[in-house]
């Protein structure tokens, strides 16, 4: 007899294909009119909204302790540093491209590890992270095309990779004291006063008539992939574990690839597509048993 997916399975599945999606849509987003800042500072806007009013409204307070404010404003500015690389390079680069990018940020989360000194890696990690990144290497060997996107566009994935892994780590002992949605309202609130002030001159030149089918997107990749997933995650974290949720979580980087080929028709390079195996490999060679944060967007 078929078994029935369970509970957890599906929340999972759900925050993969949407976290997937998000790249296809904010991509196409970026093409149709809507300027990288601007778009980050509406998009982060309308979330830090949310995030506050159910906050408030299911637990009260927003109150973070004075000894924790450190590692919030440290986790805010990498999150702003996360959008600027993020909005970037799916200006610069593809959706699918950048996809095979982001599955190298489970590696920066334990290099964020050994930095941190909160982690010994075995040697199988090291093999697995020089794979990873010759896997990098190719992908960005592979960007020089007109459709593909370029080297500036690789190195923004990077960045945006690195800062989540970052993130990531700087969360993980927030988690034990305050829910998912506090850290988020507060954490997303601080970053995007600085977002909204750096894109002052783009939000002032920006053309708004942008079409409902733009701004119907915009609220899905806001409400989808960077709120509703926020809660799924940490859901499913708290039913099965991190190891076991992240290992799934790997399937990401090439869903969001296949989707991006799909749905906006781009294409890859072989020498990308291998580079993307070769990522995916080093991930199964040093895959790590403890990660605490979702991967990046």
């Amino acid at each position: 007899m078929r078994r029935r997916p369970s509970t957890v399975e599906v929340m999972l599945l759900t925050t993969i294909a949407l976290w997937s999606l998000n790249l296809t849509v904010s991509r196409y987003i970026l093409t149709h009119g809507f300027q990288p800042l601007a778009y980050a500072t509406v998009r982060y806007g309308l979330a830090v909204v949310v995030f506050i009013a159910l906050t408030l409204l299911l637990e009260r307070s927003l109150r973070i302790r004075r000894r924790d404010l450190g590692l919030v404003a440290g986790a805010a500015l990498l999150v702003y540093l996360n959008q600027i690389g993020f909005v970037y390079a799916l200006e610069r680069s593809s959706a699918s491209v950048l996809g095979l990018i982001l599955g190298a940020t489970p590696i920066f989360a334990a290099l964020a590890g050994v930095a941190l000194r909160t982690e010994t890696l075995p040697p199988r990690f090291w093999a697995g992270a020089v794979l990873s990144f010759a896997g990098v290497a190719l992908v960005a060997l592979g960007s020089g095309s007109q459709v593909s996107g370029d080297v500036g566009g690789v190195l923004l994935g990077l960045l945006t990779a690195a800062t989540w892994a970052g993130y990531s780590m700087l969360v993980t002992p927030l988690m034990g004291r305050y829910t998912a949605r506090r850290i988020s309202a507060v954490v997303l609130g601080a970053a995007w006063v600085g977002i909204a002030l750096t894109s002052v001159p783009q939000v002032r030149s920006q053309d708004w008539s942008l079409g409902w089918e733009v701004w119907a997107l915009l609220v899905f990749a806001t409400l989808g992939p960077l709120v509703l997933t926020n809660e799924l995650w940490f859901r499913s974290l708290d039913r099965i574990g991190p190891a076991r949720a992240t290992l799934a979580a790997n399937l990401q980087p090439f869903l969001a690839a296949a989707l991006a080929v799909v749905l906006l028709h781009e294409t890859l390079a072989p020498i990308e597509i291998a580079g993307g195996i070769l990522i995916g490999a080093g991930i199964v060679v040093a895959r790590r048993r403890r990660v605490s944060a979702p991967p990046s967007e």
